[in-house]
């Protein structure tokens, strides 16, 4: 792919041809991730939950970590059991099990049990999450791979923004009724992807009935670039998600209020949902290297300007740079593990890998940049600045180029290829 498209390329790969000619699969997947999503409270209400509860303060934190660390576990574990299982039984499984754990947590009676329940949970809330990135990936055409991801990250977004809404108005009820609305989300994404998803078929064997070499993470580890790859994408993870930690911080020793901190989180969120699609319809036809690059180094701008001392509009304008830097790069750094796995059977494998390093950057990130917070105090953000160029360049050296290369396709990738560029001919 090249960043020249001829125009009738460019209108065929929008966003309202590419949701109508994605399949059902992929269609159900993007649903069944909004409605869990939308029911994900737990996270945002687990500390305040178990201080009532009685735990201190300490006590709820290690859980809000074990849980954390949980899910990066867990997205390893998705790797792999799409690949064992198949991506319909891993999907279903893993949300009919977070349903579970997620209403055990209302019985739990000891803080040794409570720490296991809520690691397991969060392992089993990620295992879906490379499974469904499969699904996706796989039943889409490589050309229109980036756009459908944006849709993907709406769908995550739009039910993370609305999440602690809705949490905070079944809070205000009770805690228990909290808990079994996510376990009822759980549920509901559990039976979209058991009744939407083709039945699983065993994978032992291709098409043409040549046996399948063993895979596994380590054929992860022995891609050198992929790895560098990954090393930008930990240090962007971390960068990124100081929003939520020495953000609220830097906002409060510049004397303003929280309602400051809140109104730049609401204005993240406001970008990133309603601008997202329209810049990928853009950026996606850029080469893959570029637009993630110019995504990272957008970010690492952004943070990097919360150190000039401009006051609420220097905020405002930092925040509006960093965000557009998440719209402009995360779909194709979401997208690109597809491309970068060498063979179809290996996509479940390198989704798990690059979800599994993005969640331990925004695990890390928080403590990593408190401390440094309060170590350098507004100087981190030019650090912050930094460590993001050097994860540009990264990326930069890690992506492959994508032109003239296929993006891991599948035999049914091939087969709709095809169809699309008759049709593009006849526009």
């Amino acid at each position: 792919m090249t960043s020249r498209q001829d125009p009738m390329d460019a209108e065929a790969t929008g966003v309202v041809a590419t949701w109508r000619e994605a399949p059902a699969e992929v269609k159900a997947v993007i649903a069944g991730i909004f409605v869990n999503r939308l029911g994900g409270f737990l996270q945002v209400f687990l500390v305040l939950y178990l201080v009532q509860g009685g735990y201190d303060f300490v006590q709820a934190g290690i859980a809000l970590g074990a849980n954390g660390a949980g899910g990066i576990a867990g997205a390893l574990l998705g790797g792999w059991l799409a690949d064992r299982i198949g991506t319909r039984r891993a999907i279903s499984g893993s949300m009919t099990l977070t349903a579970a754990l997620t209403a055990a947590v209302l019985f739990v009676g000891s803080y040794p049990l409570l720490l296991v329940v809520v690691t397991a949970l969060g392992a089993a809330g990620q295992v879906y999450r490379p499974a469904s990135a499969e699904v996706v990936s796989a039943g889409i055409a490589p050309r229109r791979r980036v756009m459908v991801f944006a849709m993907y990250r709406l769908a995550l977004n739009a039910g993370t923004t609305a999440a602690p809404l809705i949490g905070a108005v079944l809070a205000s009820v009770s805690y228990p009724l909290l808990f079994w609305a996510e376990a009822a989300a759980a549920l509901a994404c559990a039976a979209i992807g058991w009744q939407a998803l083709p039945r699983d078929t065993p994978r032992k064997t291709r098409p043409s009935g040549e046996r399948l070499a063993p895979v596994g993470y380590l054929t992860v580890l022995r891609d050198a670039r992929y790895l560098l790859f990954l090393l930008g994408m930990l240090a962007y993870a971390a960068i990124y998600i100081s929003y939520v930690s020495v953000l609220p911080l830097a906002v409060r020793d510049a004397g303003l209020s929280t309602f400051v901190y809140g109104m730049l989180i609401s204005l993240n969120g406001l970008i990133v949902i309603a601008c997202e699609l329209v810049v990928t319809r853009k950026v996606q036809h850029w080469p893959h290297r570029v637009a993630a690059v110019s995504g990272i180094v957008l970010v690492a701008a952004g943070v990097a300007t919360y150190a000039l001392p401009l006051g609420v509009a220097g905020f405002v304008v930092a925040t509006l740079v960093w965000s557009l830097g998440e719209t402009v790069g995360s779909p194709t750094m979401v997208a690109y593990p597809a491309q970068a796995a060498a063979r179809s059977e290996l996509v479940s494998r390198y989704m798990g890998a690059s979800q599994a390093v993005f969640g331990a950057g925004t695990a890390l990130g928080p403590a990593v940049g408190v401390a440094l917070w309060s170590a350098l105090n507004s100087m981190v953000w030019t650090l912050f600045g930094a460590t993001g160029l050097l994860a540009a360049v990264a990326v930069a050296v890690g992506m492959r180029d994508d032109r003239g290369r296929r993006s891991s396709s599948s035999p049914r990738e091939d087969l709709r290829e095809q169809p699309e560029r008759g049709e593009s001919e006849q526009r």
